[in-house]
């Protein structure tokens, strides 16, 4: 196996030169609103003579973003913590917030606000999570997310996962990860990272990579190799996306990377609807849009591909849209936090509607929850600019 050396870590948009200069300047202000940060492999990947290369923008930063549009947490998942860095959204599914940092930043992501100077929800300190989790036999899988956990060295996910491993009603762990696309070569390159993954999923209790892979032209052949390595060290992967406009709303592309995906034997998982979250206003399809680019793509796809879910991650849990036909949306609660699991729900779909709460009616089927703990700080209720951190004050002497 050939290996690539670790790619550098870029977070000022001025050390891009094939951006022009007086394009760069413009990015800057958005910049000082949603951070920025990508690697040099990543980059590679990038045709810039084609202006809307997917790729592109994937990761670099669009005048868009500064567009009114969204809510900073349009999921509120404040309302999710049970303990410091720990959400319990759904009865047997714990999150751990462990991380606040990615291999690159997706400029549609939903938890952007985590990236914010003024936000602590990712917690280095899990011990408070774990010990919740401890404390609630009913949660038997765990997802370890944030940011992303394979940043974090592998001694702190070692601690993180043995732990895990020792509480009995545990049984599957979760690791959501951009890093076998974003920088496969950590992956690969790390045998203690691999070593980990091989002692602890099991024929009993596997680990599963929740990987997002976004276009199929991120299955690189350095993507393979990582996809390779966590198989043969007997994580079981799979793959999320959102459907989005300027990435892979194109049903040929969403059908190819179905297919790379399962030639991979990488499980397609989820297809998401993009979250209204501020910043994302260039990447919005509407529910019909996004629904027919699916259909059409899993028309073109084997039935592996034809596994896939269209969902909503919405406040009140995950959705699926079923079909949305003749101006109505037929939707099922596919997961829910009221233990509304299977609920059938049909609503009139207006041609814009883009999201559950733009349909008609759907303030009837779920009612807005309340926080559980008072430490997380709605990030909504925030200055929508983030704010610096004040310098401590020098010690005294």
């Amino acid at each position: 196996m050939e290996y690539m050396a670790q790619p550098k870590y870029i977070t000022k948009i001025d050390q891009i030169k094939e951006i022009p200069e007086t394009e760069r300047e413009r990015l800057k202000k958005i910049t000082e609103k949603f951070v920025f940060r990508v690697n040099e492999y990543y980059l590679s990947l990038i045709d810039w003579e084609d202006p809307n290369d997917p790729i592109k923008n994937l990761v670099i930063p669009n005048e868009g973003e500064l567009a009114e549009y969204g809510r900073w947490d349009a999921s509120d998942e404040d309302t999710n913590y049970a303990a410091p860095g720990c959400q319990h959204k759904y009865e047997t599914t714990a999150l751990l917030i462990c991380s606040e940092v990615c291999g690159a930043y997706c400029r549609y992501c939903f938890r952007k606000r985590l990236f914010r100077n003024d936000v602590k929800e990712a917690m280095s300190d899990v011990d408070p999570g774990l010990e919740y989790i401890r404390n609630h036999p009913e949660i038997n899988n765990v997802l370890l997310t944030g940011g992303d956990p394979l940043i974090l060295a592998t001694k702190k996910l070692r601690y993180i996962i043995e732990e895990l491993r020792d509480i009995p009603h545990v049984k599957i762990i979760r690791i959501g990860s951009k890093l076998p696309v974003f920088n496969p070569m950590r992956i690969y390159e790390d045998e203690s990272l691999l070593e980990l993954i091989k002692e602890y999923s099991t024929p009993d209790n596997r680990i599963y990579i929740m990987a997002h892979v976004n276009h199929p032209r991120e299955i690189t052949d350095e993507a393979k190799k990582a996809f390779q390595a966590l198989h043969d060290a007997g994580a079981i992967v799979v793959n999320q996306t959102p459907v989005l406009k300027g990435i892979n709303s194109n049903s040929d592309d969403l059908a190819e990377l179905l297919d790379k995906l399962s030639w991979a034997g990488v499980t397609p998982y989820y297809f998401f609807i993009n979250r209204p979250v501020a910043g994302n206003n260039d990447f919005v399809l509407t529910l019909k849009e996004a629904y027919d680019a699916v259909e059409k793509a899993k028309a073109k796809t084997s039935g592996l591909g034809k596994r896939i879910r269209l969902s909503m991650s919405h406040t009140s849990g995950k959705i699926e849209i079923l079909a949305i036909e003749d101006g109505k949306a037929y939707l099922k609660y596919h997961q829910s936090r009221d233990g509304q699991y299977g609920k059938f729900m049909v609503l009139d779909c207006p041609d814009d509607a883009a999201w559950f709460d733009d349909l008609p009616g759907n303030e009837q089927h779920w009612k807005k929850p309340e926080k559980k703990i008072e430490e997380v700080v709605s990030v909504n209720k925030m200055p929508d600019m983030p704010q610096k951190r004040k310098r401590r004050a020098a010690a005294s002497k």
